[in-house]
């Protein structure tokens, strides 16, 4: 079964090792066991404020940290990859929490693992690359809001909060409770977010949210005990024991219930799985396995329900901070993984005693550092279609949902492509330069001139797709004259033509010969001559109608004059057409 989710290049466990671990020495291990303590250490608060923040208790997010990450690690198409609860997720998980619980929260992870590897089965993670930057910066600075504005209650510390889907009505919320404020709370934050700015400042490895989190929880601790709100007073204690293994019920009402919500976090969890890898492979300069990427994941969000765990995917800052403390294999994430485990153990009871206040600022600082306010900024400030698209994503992420913002994000950026591509088809009726008798014609090359009026010659510039097709066709209508016999497409710079495109090139060469006129193209492409041939318009104008040069063309033209017309014609701009032969059996134009 595992090797059938890897797929047929990868046929045996030890091929999932192949390259990832090849030259690995001793050196090698001490480098990978520093990167993944450091790491662990930075994914304990983390993990857990994320599942607070999502809605669960702490030691989901815990379990997440430890199973998907070292399933990620094993499994994922990226070396230094590390996996394990985002911030991405956290108004998707709280969503669902809210609507259908913990339980249901479970089974839509488990189907989600099961679509991820899907889409790894078909090859489908190049497609998830093409969704617009525009698209991905919108949605993530809109998450950024609300993660922040969803610590606001925990930072002044106010009760009787009752956590709503929607942004609006959180803040409405905070409104009606500001009156609970307890400044012990904020001391409590202050202190933490200080710690954490200046930690990197003075102690440049050392993890800043840690720090933060150990000094305010001390100076609570010490201090003003019972003052504030603990994780332990909100959420009970956190065990010191592995968790439980349990396969979440499964009904054909549950699955179609939940099948929504499902798809939302595969394709979010894609995204950003995808996105923490190209980072990495920018940072080392290495490439990625983007298919096998999304089986890992998959098979990590698979498994991690079973044991109580929450969505997991790739995690940008953490996969940083692994590549910066000298990782150089997947096993500083098994590493990450483990020690995360050892530190539940361990440590569980006394990080019982953190107060919320304290899980706040870290929360904050994730969600300011995800925000790209930089890139956002940039494209606002470029008033064009890109800026319009991100602003809508944006505004959608926060005040409906996340599903609803990329759907329509991503409409917006499609129908933008398809107007901006439109634009660029240039249909050019073809004009002799009377003040010039050699081979030119005006801006275009055409080796030689014409100015019969049965011949109308074009030149078409750009995709014939979807969104140009209708211009096209209508351009070409409206300018082709009565007495046109020949009609010459120079389609040199057409690239593709898909099949709304297909349609309308069809309805030109219809009615063009419906009244007895031949079409002659020139200089068409390997690759569109191809879709030509396969949607049968090659043998509709006829292969003896397509030449590689429009000079060619124009020859074979006069070949289908009207000679009625053509007697006493002044129109030729070259050779003038002097006459027809005499002979009545002869009945072709001939040029001198």
């Amino acid at each position: 079964m595992l090797c059938l989710l890897l797929g047929r290049e990868d046929l045996s466990m030890k091929s999932l090792f192949t390259g990832r671990f090849e030259g690995y020495s001793v050196h090698h291990a001490k480098k990978d066991l520093l990167s993944g303590i450091i790491v662990g250490i930075v994914a304990i608060p983390l993990a857990m404020s994320f599942a607070i923040a999502s809605g669960v208790k702490p030691e989901y997010g815990i379990y997440t940290a430890c199973i998907a990450g070292v399933l990620i690690s094993i499994f994922g198409g990226s070396k230094y990859q590390i996996g394990g609860p985002t911030g991405a997720f956290v108004p998707i998980l709280l969503g669902i929490v809210l609507t259908y619980g913990y339980e249901d929260l479970l089974l839509a992870g488990l189907m989600a693992g099961v679509l991820l590897c899907l889409m790894g089965i078909f090859k489908l993670g190049t497609l998830i690359k093409f969704i617009p930057r525009p698209v991905t910066i919108g949605f993530t600075a809109g998450i950024a809001v609300i993660i922040f504005t969803g610590q606001i209650a925990n930072f002044l510390g106010l009760t009787n909060m009752t956590r709503h889907e929607y942004f609006i009505a959180n803040i409405q919320e905070i409104g009606k409770q500001i009156g609970t404020t307890n400044i012990f709370s904020i001391l409590t934050a202050v202190i933490c977010f200080i710690t954490i700015m200046m930690t990197p400042k003075l102690f440049p490895k050392v993890p800043g949210a840690l720090v933060g989190i150990i000094v305010s929880t001390l100076v609570a601790t010490f201090f003003f005990s019972g003052q504030v709100a603990t994780i332990a007073t909100a959420y009970g204690q956190i065990p010191n024991t592995l968790p439980n293994f349990a396969i979440p019920t499964i009904t054909i009402e549950r699955l179609q219930q939940l099948i929504g919500p499902a798809f939302v976090i595969a394709m979010l969890g894609g995204i950003e799985s995808l996105l923490s890898a190209v980072v990495a492979d920018g940072m080392t300069n290495s490439k990625h396995n983007s298919n096998r990427e999304l089986i890992g994941q998959g098979i990590a969000n698979i498994v991690t329900p079973m044991f109580g765990g929450i969505p997991a995917t790739g995690a940008i800052a953490r996969t940083a901070t692994n590549i910066k403390t000298g990782a150089v294999s997947p096993m500083s994430g098994i590493i990450h993984g483990v020690f995360v485990l050892i530190t539940l153990l361990l440590l569980a009871p006394y990080a019982s005693h953190i107060p919320l206040a304290s899980m706040a600022p870290v929360l904050m600082v994730v969600a300011w550092n995800m925000s790209e306010r930089k890139h956002f900024a940039h494209i606002i400030k470029l008033k064009s279609g890109d800026s319009l698209v991100l602003l809508i994503t944006f505004l959608l992420t926060v005040f409906t949902s996340l599903t609803l913002a990329v759907e329509v994000g991503l409409v917006l950026a499609v129908l933008l492509f398809a107007k901006r591509m439109s634009e660029k088809l240039v249909v050019t009726k073809v004009l002799p330069d009377h003040s010039n008798k050699s081979e030119k014609v005006q801006h275009h090359v055409v080796h030689q001139q014409h100015d019969c009026p049965q011949i109308s010659l074009y030149t078409i510039e750009g995709p014939l797709f979807f969104g140009a097709a209708q211009r096209f066709e209508q351009t070409i209508a409206s300018t082709l004259q009565q007495q046109s016999r020949v009609l010459i497409l120079r389609m040199g710079k057409v690239p593709f033509m898909d099949s709304t495109g297909e349609a309308y090139f069809s309805n030109i060469i219809d009615n063009f010969t419906a009244q007895g006129g031949n079409i002659l193209v020139t200089g068409v492409q390997d690759d569109l001559k191809i879709a030509l041939q396969q949607n049968g318009l090659y043998d509709k104008i006829g292969a003896h109608h397509f030449y590689q040069h429009t000079g060619e063309a124009i020859t074979r033209a006069f070949s289908y004059l009207d000679r009625n017309r053509c007697i006493g014609c002044q129109h030729f701009a070259f050779h003038e057409c002097k006459e027809f032969s005499k002979s009545e059996e002869k009945k072709e134009l001939i040029v001198q």
